[in-house]
């Protein structure tokens, strides 16, 4: 059989080695001069391989049609992502949060494996070649593929060409638009895992640079007093906003929140941070008279050094509305609790999402009514498959996405069609 994968990220790379494994001819098309360039910037250049959750946790951690993913995700598991990297001489490691890296820290490694089994196995590979039209008969079964150097023949078709997140690797939209000449649907496309913009400006040009970790954040909407999304990790403070791991995570749940776009414009969704959440009010509260005593001659702008980052102190004193020259044996214990309340329960304006293309993910993609989740072969057209972010699944940040790649890569490959 002959065997075309479109996209040469993980889900089509790992499509491609599954299906010569099957014994078939293959040929890995890729519009870029190499493959896996999107693979190369995950996790800031290091790739978040996998998560060492159970198996059963990734679904949990796909928001985006976790379900639809059970038989992928038990059909090649983050056990086989691991095994096949030691057989490529590749070791992992194991980070907070589950998190499992390649030894050496470099996601170039990770790609090396992926290429260097494709060369064993026979792979033939067209880069910088760019795929126009997918072909059928009238009987809606796939003949082959129009390219820009010609017409490639096929039975089978695997369409891995990603989503619209990070354009320039790529991941420009393409096989939407080819499944959508074939008759699929496209879910609305919408950034996921997007750091998040806030309307209080003032609180980015000061604050921004600053990475906490440990902190505890909530997004909530204030109208109808409900928590969308809670976690306890890493954020960073930007020039727009916020950024860091959870508040990628919040993104993919703050994105499929009902009425997200009028609630944000309304100024309804609000992004509360508990900086101390080690500690409980109470034991904060005698934490800053520990401090207070100490620096008690000194001015309450200066009593902050032990307690906080040197970059959040003004903001903090701005928002306590305590006079900062105020010697702190004069603060009162009114002014003292509020002090404790903003720490806990630092709140500022959600006003939306960054542009898609600066997404890790996206949210959206080929409805899977219209793809059978045991083999990921079109319901609509036959010999046409799916794998990886075209189709309209995402997860959280953590490894679970790259996850979704080899699996659903894996189970387009194996299938016979």
């Amino acid at each position: 059989m002959d065997v075309v994968v479109i996209g040469g990220g993980p889900a089509g790379m790992m499509a491609a080695i599954t299906a010569k494994q099957e014994n078939h001819n293959v040929t890995l098309v890729e519009k870029n001069k190499q493959l896996g360039k999107k693979l190369l910037i995950t996790g800031k250049g290091r790739c978040n391989i996998t998560s060492s959750l159970d198996i059963e946790e990734f679904i949990k951690n796909t928001p985006g049609n976790g379900m639809f993913l059970y038989s992928a995700f038990h059909s090649y598991t983050n056990k086989d992502i691991i095994e096949f990297l030691k057989e490529e001489g590749l070791e992992v490691k194991e980070e907070r949060g589950n998190r499992i890296f390649p030894i050496t820290d470099k996601s170039i490694d990770v790609l090396k494996c992926f290429t260097k089994k494709l060369k064993k196995e026979n792979v033939k590979i067209l880069e910088e070649t760019t795929v126009e039209k997918i072909l059928v008969n009238d009987q809606k079964e796939v003949t082959g593929i129009k390219t820009n150097k010609g017409i490639i023949k096929a039975d089978k078709i695997i369409l891995a060409t990603g989503g619209k997140s990070y354009p320039l690797t790529g991941s420009t939209g393409d096989g939407y638009i080819m499944a959508q000449e074939l008759g699929h649907t496209i879910t609305k496309i919408k950034p996921s895992l997007v750091p998040l913009t806030i309307k209080e400006k003032t609180i980015c040009k000061e604050l921004q640079g600053l990475s906490l970790k440990n902190v505890k954040i909530k997004i909530i909407d204030k109208e109808k007093n409900k928590i969308i999304y809670d976690d306890f990790g890493e954020m960073i403070f930007t020039h727009f906003g916020v950024s860091g791991p959870i508040i990628l995570s919040s993104s993919a749940h703050l994105v499929r929140y009902k009425n997200i776009e009028s609630s944000l414009n309304e100024g309804k969704i609000k992004l509360e941070i508990d900086f101390k959440p080690a500690l409980e009010e109470k034991k904060l509260e005698e934490r800053i008279l520990r401090d207070f005593e100490e620096f008690k001659n000194k001015r309450y702008k200066n009593s902050l050094d032990k307690l906080l980052p040197q970059k959040l102190i003004k903001t903090i004193i701005e928002k306590s509305e305590i006079d900062p020259e105020k010697k702190v044996n004069e603060i009162t214990k009114e002014e003292r609790k509020k002090l404790v309340k903003i720490l806990k329960k630092f709140e500022i304006e959600i006003q939306g999402f960054r542009p898609i293309d600066e997404a890790i993910i996206t949210s959206g993609g080929i409805s899977i009514k219209e793809i059978n989740p045991k083999t990921m072969e079109s319901k609509i057209i036959k010999g046409l498959y799916f794998a990886g972010e075209i189709i309209d699944v995402d997860a959280y940040t953590g490894g679970f996405n790259l996850q979704i790649a080899y699996s659903t890569g894996y189970v387009a490959g194996k299938t016979k069609s």
